[in-house]
């Protein structure tokens, strides 16, 4: 199909799609990149393994075809692992259905690689709330899930987790922020996203819209960069240590069944 299409045949494209495709078309805007495997823990998950798989791998087809996605010319897990490799992005039909969606670039190694890491925390939180091992409330995703506060002496600040959570343990709701750390911020970079987070809480302005304060989770890549996470934290002064927690991908469930104690 061409890129450019009139209105009329615009709306006949919209027309013609699923509410599921628009649902996947809504993810992959939000998240910006999400791979095939991806898109199909989100959005097909019903009936069999190899059903869910041929139904997610004959929508990505068409909805690349008519340009409502693209495909990137990067993959992730090589070309062996064949359609399983694709990472989409909303393509220049998907922009015009949407309205308002962000025009996207072949992006850089590091910057996908963190996507796609916030992406697979999404998923295993969509997955623990269909299997009931959480109640999962709200999901933000950057950008949406930034906080922009006016900071000491009046300066405007602002505070960027990579997504913002609610979940509910029984009768209660917990609120946490997320990062998703790769390993490779320095020191001094976790300090800093760390006051950002302790000014934050000094202002109140979180506290005065929803009653109370989330709990930061670094969510590192393994136990040996979660520990040395806890001890920069623990080192740096002036600040309220109470408002993070660090951990692995593995042990988040654990962590968010706990609630934010």
């Amino acid at each position: 199909m061409s890129t450019y299409l009139g209105r009329s045949g615009l709306d006949q494209l919209r027309e013609g799609l699923a509410e599921r495709d628009l649902l996947v078309l809504r993810s992959v805007d939000e998240h910006r990149f999400l791979t095939t495997a991806q898109i199909k823990a989100l959005h097909f998950v019903d009936g069999t393994v190899a059903g869910a798989e041929r139904s997610c791998r004959r929508t990505l087809t068409r909805l690349s075809r008519d340009r409502v996605l693209d495909r990137l010319q990067r993959r992730v897990g090589g070309v062996r692992a064949g359609s399983a490799s694709f990472v989409y992005t909303v393509g220049p039909v998907g922009r015009r259905l949407l309205g308002n969606a962000r025009r996207t670039t072949e992006p850089s190694s590091l910057f996908l690689d963190h996507t796609l890491a916030i992406a697979d925390v999404r998923v295993r939180l969509e997955h623990a709330a269909r299997a009931r091992y959480i109640e999962l409330l709200k999901v933000e995703i950057e950008p949406t899930s930034w906080r922009r506060f006016v900071g000491p002496g009046g300066a405007r600040d602002i505070v960027k987790p990579d997504l913002y959570v609610a979940t509910g343990t029984g009768a209660y709701e917990d609120a946490w922020f997320i990062e998703v750390d790769r390993g490779t911020e320095s020191p001094a970079a976790v300090v800093r996203k760390c006051h950002a987070y302790d000014r934050y809480w000094r202002s109140g302005r979180e506290q005065a819209t929803h009653g109370s304060f989330p709990v930061a989770i670094w969510i590192c890549p393994d136990e040996h960069r979660s520990s040395r996470i806890e001890r920069i934290i623990g080192a740096t002064r002036n600040l309220n240590r109470d408002l993070f927690r660090a951990t692995t991908g593995s042990r988040l469930l654990e962590l968010l069944q706990g609630g934010a104690t």
